[in-house]
């Protein structure tokens, strides 16, 4: 975790930022007594700090149910003793407080005000902290106001009968009747960052001020609720599949993150690894992109921990359920199992003793991706070998992409395993390398064999005279 820490006259604020979900937990603490804000999966850091700082934390605030991450809230309210806090219309399968908009929570010597701000979901609430002298100072804003955008209006449709027009109304009404009637000094802590898929365009700085955002923040600037709308309702790419899936968790009383990750750490053997992937394992190689291509254990998804690991394992693995035995690097494997448990992913059966070093040691078959530098495709593209697949996101392919390429965004690579030509030799690239290695990866699973990896991505094919297309109309995407 990355951390922001303000301290003001005994009042200590600490963003406690997880850079791989582009997630903002917070802690904050007044003359001995902390609320935490959109804990994490796992409790230690909060636990740690509390003990560190020598506090009691009395409160745990919840912005939302959050769909992007599984929670810590209810581990965080057992071994504390804290009371969970939602806003209206929240309903839980454990004890917390449904607390009424305006309702106010006093932590040592400051105040925290419940708003409710419906929009991203309809129990979407922010957190207002005044001072010791009663003075607004922070708003801890969820994914209503992120710095530079705000939540996406889409995630609260099923089962509610209302549509996205109808929550980004309510955000318009939320925004403007709520946040922006608040000083221009009160500072800004959003639940999210650059990255996070719970926003269309969400700037990479972390904090801001209420003033900040009313200038440069576009869904801020004058306008109708007629003209917001489409706004903010349009351009919002599907929500990942375990969106829906992390949100029902988070209504649940889940089992406790330490005894989950001690049962989901054991080291197993090769044997063990082949029998589990017989009966239906999946087998998460976690590697370095590189050291994957060179060599993995036949069927395996990659998707390396030095990446987007937590949200392309949730997006991309559609069984939260499913058996997975992880190949990690060396002294990562609890690592491993922690982000998993962060998105939902509680059946881990262990890892690799050993890890690869120990498969390849029996002999067994190894599989390989066959890897170019970006700077030798054009060789492959003159002499006719066009077919070069382009995994990257609407928004980037719509930009700019290879001439003739076709595009599969990884994102939503599932829905279309059968549709590529298995006996044609297909180019892969991303912007980097990264996401084209999982591509590669997950159509290996399907039986495709014919398949190169452009190592250095579209980054690299720029510098190489091969033709490319300017914007496309994303209504054309797949």
């Amino acid at each position: 975790m990355d951390t922001i820490v303000k301290e003001k006259s005994g009042l200590y604020v600490e963003q406690m930022y997880t850079g791989c979900l582009a997630e903002a937990a917070y802690y904050i603490e007044s003359n001995g007594e902390a609320v935490v804000i959109d804990p994490m999966r796992e409790t230690a850091p909060y636990l740690e700090k509390a003990a560190a700082r020598g506090s009691r934390i009395k409160y745990v605030f919840e912005t939302h149910f959050h769909a992007d991450f599984v929670s810590g809230h209810v581990d965080l309210a057992r071994k504390t003793g804290a009371q969970i806090v939602y806003g209206p219309t929240a309903k839980t399968e454990f004890d917390a407080i449904i607390a009424e908009d305006g309702q106010v929570f006093t932590v040592g010597d400051v105040k925290f005000q419940l708003l409710h701000t419906p929009g991203h979901t309809m129990e979407s609430s922010c957190y207002l902290l005044t001072d010791e002298e009663e003075k607004p100072y922070a708003v801890f804003t969820g994914d209503t106001l992120f710095i530079g955008e705000v939540g996406r209006p889409d995630l609260a449709q099923k089962g509610a009968d209302l549509t996205i027009e109808d929550l980004a109304g309510f955000m318009y009404d939320s925004l403007r009747n709520k946040l922006m009637t608040l000083p221009d000094e009160v500072i800004v802590y959003p639940a999210h960052g650059a990255g996070s898929a719970c926003g269309k365009n969400i700037s990479d700085e972390r904090w801001s001020t209420i003033g900040q955002q009313k200038l440069t923040n576009y869904a801020l600037q004058p306008m109708t609720k007629e003209e917001f709308i489409p706004q903010v309702s349009t351009g919002i790419m599907p929500p990942p599949q375990y969106f829906p899936k992390n949100a029902a968790l988070n209504k649940q009383s889940l089992d406790d993150i330490d005894e989950l990750l001690e049962e989901n750490n054991n080291a197993i053997s090769v044997e063990a690894l082949i029998e589990s992937q017989q009966n239906g394992a999946l087998v998460l190689d976690t590697r370095g992109k590189l050291d994957f291509v060179a060599g993995f254990i036949p069927g395996s998804l990659f998707i390396g921990l030095d990446g987007s690991f937590a949200s392309w394992a949730g997006t991309l693995i559609e069984d939260l359920n499913r058996p997975i035995v992880v190949v990690a690097p060396a002294g990562r494997e609890r690592e491993a199992a922690l982000r998993l448990a962060r998105v939902g992913y509680h059946n881990c059966v262990g890892y690799l003793e050993g890890g690869f070093d120990a498969w390849k040691a029996t002999g067994r078959d190894i599989d390989t991706i066959e890897t170019i530098d970006a700077s030798e495709l054009p060789a492959h593209y003159a002499k006719g070998e066009t077919s070069v697949v382009d995994v990257r996101k609407p928004g980037e392919y719509s930009a700019e992409h290879v001439d003739g390429a076709t595009h599969y965004a990884l994102d939503f690579i599932n829905a279309h395993l059968n549709e590529l030509d298995k006996d044609t030799k297909h180019f892969l690239h991303c912007q980097s390398g990264f996401r084209s290695v999982i591509a590669a990866s997950i159509l290996k699973q399907q039986g495709y064999t014919n398949l190169v990896n452009v190592e250095g991505g579209f980054k690299g094919i720029l510098e190489t005279e091969i033709p490319v297309t300017d914007y496309v109309c994303p209504s054309t995407l797949k």
